[in-house]
Order: structure tokens, then sequence, then C-alpha cells
């Protein structure tokens, strides 16, 4: 591989682990349209109930919240970037949702969670796993902000998949569901559920290709 080519993947794969800028939009917006069918996935093992107080931990431009909040009613919902630029999108894009629905994006370091113990009754992640900086840390942070018999949804392309794709050379932690496996026996979420899914999607280098991903669900159960 030439310095230039080697460049342009470590680019891409900067702007997917912090979309910055004007090209930090665009790629917002092709991971809102390909990440699409993972993120409804994350919504509908989360079986949203009325007054749920939702959290999810990187957003994107959050195309989808329209759809997550016509789920039940008077839905909470928090969202949680490491990326201002895709904070402002997420923002703008749903403006028009703020006057009838409570709704709240914030900045965060990727490590911390901001809110107290017990804050939300469903959180999700989607395609965030590969670019936690410390994996079981932050899933003990996020048990801890998750409510007694609330529900987590933790999705994520599979390893094999992920492996053929060329930017994923580029600071990105690959997993399998045996490695998520060996991450969650050493917290004390449950695991309610392991579905596997595939789909056809457009790379973020042009191509179809098919994409295995796996939505983990997971509870906080009242000791």
């Amino acid at each position: 591989m030439d310095n230039q080519s080697k460049e342009k993947l470590q680019a891409i794969a900067s702007q997917l682990a912090r979309p910055q800028g004007e090209k930090g939009i665009e790629i917002g917006q092709m991971m809102n349209e390909t990440n699409i069918g993972m993120t409804l996935s994350a919504i509908e093992s989360l079986n949203l109930a009325s007054e749920d107080r939702i959290l999810e931990l990187g957003h994107g431009n959050c195309g989808h919240l329209k759809v997550l909040l016509s789920k039940a009613d008077k839905l909470r919902y928090t969202g949680l970037e490491i990326s201002d630029t895709m904070q402002q999108q997420a923002i703008d894009m749903n403006n028009e949702l703020f006057e009838d629905y409570k709704i709240d994006f914030q900045l965060f370091d990727g490590n911390q969670i901001p809110f107290n113990e017990n804050s939300f009754s469903k959180i999700f992640t989607v395609n965030t796993l590969y670019f936690w900086q410390e994996p079981l840390s932050f899933l003990k942070e996020i048990y801890r902000v998750l409510g007694t018999n609330g529900l987590f949804a933790l999705v994520f392309a599979q390893k094999e998949f992920m492996a053929s794709l060329p930017f994923t050379e580029h600071g990105f932690q690959l997993y399998d569901s045996s490695s998520v496996e060996n991450l969650l026996n050493q917290t004390e979420f449950n695991t309610v559920s392991v579905t596997d899914y595939s789909e056809w999607v457009k790379s973020k280098t042009g191509e179809q290709v098919q994409r295995m991903y796996t939505v983990f669900l997971l509870s906080k159960n009242q000791n």
C-alpha cells in the first residue's frame, strides 16, 4: 500500500471514531444511512415503554431519533458524544422535536458518564465498542448509570466482517461474540439475549458488503 492510500484510510478511520468538520458531517450522514439497520435492531431490542429514560452513547447525527421517540409515550432521551460536530448536527437535525419531547445532547470524554447512579432505564450504543479506550471500565460506568431492572443493548459488527475493511487496521479494536462475552463476564451484567444479524450495506469506501452484526441485550437485576 502506498503512503497516499494509507493516509486516506487513516483519515477515514479517524473520522469514523470522531467525526470533525465538513468531512465529519458527510461521514455522519453516511454512518446514519449505513448503520440504521443496526440502530433499529438496538431500539427494538429495548422494548421501549412509557416514561423510559433513554441514554445513547455515540449517537452520531441522530437521524433515528424521531423513530425512537415514536415507540412509546413520554420518552426522555439523552445522547452523549465525543464529537462536537456530531453533537451540533444532532441538535440541528432534530430541532423540531425539542418543543414536544424531553431531549438532551451532551459532550463527554468517552470514559466517564456524567450522570448519577441509576439515571436511565434503557441504554444503547451502536458501533462504538471498537473505540473504547478502557472497555471494562466503561462497561462498569454503563452499569452504574443504568437503573435496577434496566436494559442495555450493545451492538457491534463481528470481527470477521470488520477485518475485511481496510481502514479498521487504524485505531479499531475488533471483537467477536466470544471476546465480548469474556468482557461481560467481568461485570455484573446479566445476559438477556444474544441475536445475530446479517445485512447488505454500502461500505465507507463505496462497495456493497455483507455485514454480520450482533445485539447483546443485557440487564441490571436487583441484588
